[in-house]
């Protein structure tokens, strides 16, 4: 069975289910190895398990590539997961705003790249964040304007990314670099990489200040079919079987720790979201467009989310076996410190929701507990 069928099958068989034990998993702490401001009380439970939370408090992105939660806050199945627990959003544009937050006790959980995950986990000596779940795979792309037809055509270009050190940002400067192409993370080098607001980039690339950027869905659809861009490299065909993880779920560590409960009420909503997505192919273009524009004010043309929807896969499995290599790139476009990532993984909640129901676990990739 190939790996996008084993998925459709764990995804199908793991519909509904609301059942598991409760793990607890280790550490505190956080980005830059300094301690996060902790929310009100929540040192007092950080030495162990103290029930489920009063609130969880979530974060985001408003991209197709994090459907899941899109459709699990707007279906109100991370809500019916939560029950007591109060289920409060915020929306970000990228993976290290999100990082900030979470290192400053803001928020205690967040869709989120890969990249942002290595940086937190590395920089704060493994004690700040744990992935524990998949939520999509692919959706990412470098859109260029016309005139630019191949990788020889990018000398002297101006590219943007949707932050310095975001997932996008990282895989752009570590293809250029294995295109022969030097590049700084002040926007010096051969190749010009300007950190810009998804919503600006396409603004700028409309008015002819931007040369192309690399992106994830529906940016990447929405250069295409709003602004006249083309696909020059899509990220799928630079990795084995097309796939690559977009977007995981991580916890801060110390929440974690204390409430287990609360984790695994995330995860079965978030679980229940990634099988409605693969059940509702017909409804989901129009939940998740009625998520995007209760968040950010206007939905996105049919066009434009169509095509995004169909170059982006949900699945709980967050491909723990593509990290080592995710490191290596981080290392290379200069974003991220050297270290260990083993730890970085618990996915021990996610395996009993799924064992639970007779489903395949995911697996950790000897990274972490599975």
């Amino acid at each position: 069975m190939t790996a996008p069928s084993r998925a459709r099958s764990r995804l199908g068989l793991v519909a509904g289910m609301m059942l598991a034990a409760a793990i607890v998993t280790t550490a505190v702490l956080a980005l830059s190895g300094c301690a996060p401001q902790s929310a009100a009380g929540e040192n007092a439970d950080a030495a162990g398990p103290s029930g489920p939370a009063e609130e969880l408090r979530l974060g985001y992105f408003a991209n197709v590539t994090h459907a899941p939660a899109l459709v699990a806050v707007q279906e109100g199945l991370l809500a019916d997961a939560l029950g007591d627990t109060t289920l409060t959003t915020q929306v970000f544009n990228a993976g290290p705003a999100a990082i900030e937050a979470l290192t400053a006790g803001a928020i205690d959980a967040t869709y989120i790249g890969p990249n942002p995950s290595i940086n937190t986990f590395i920089q704060s000596g493994g004690l700040s964040a744990r992935i524990v779940a998949g939520a999509a795979t692919g959706g990412a792309a470098l859109v260029v304007r016309d005139g630019i037809d191949s990788v020889d055509d990018l000398a002297g270009t101006t590219l943007a990314t949707p932050q310095l050190g975001n997932t996008q940002d990282v895989a752009l400067r570590s293809w250029l670099g294995g295109e022969g192409y030097e590049t700084d993370t002040t926007g010096g080098g051969d190749v010009h990489i300007t950190p810009t607001e998804n919503a600006q980039a396409l603004t700028l690339f409309r008015q002819g200040g931007l040369d192309g950027a690399w992106l994830p869905e529906p940016w990447v659809s929405r250069l295409v079919v709003d602004a006249g861009a083309h696909v020059l490299v899509d990220e799928a065909d630079l990795w084995e079987d097309g796939e690559f993880p977009t977007t995981v779920l991580l916890v801060r560590a110390e929440f974690l720790e204390a409430h287990p409960e609360t984790v695994r009420a995330l995860l079965e909503g978030h679980v229940a979201s990634v099988t409605w997505l693969g059940e509702h192919a017909a409804e989901a273009p129009v939940v998740i467009n009625e998520a995007l524009e209760a968040d950010t004010g206007k939905p996105l043309a049919d066009e434009v989310i169509t095509r995004s929807l169909a170059h982006v896969s949900f699945d709980v499995d967050p491909h723990a076996e593509t990290f080592e290599t995710l490191v290596a790139n981080g290392l290379e476009a200069g974003t991220q410190k050297d270290g260990s990532i083993d730890g970085l993984f618990d996915l021990r909640l996610l395996n009993g929701l799924l064992e639970a129901d007779g489903a395949e676990p995911v697996s950790a990739g000897g990274l972490g507990e599975e």
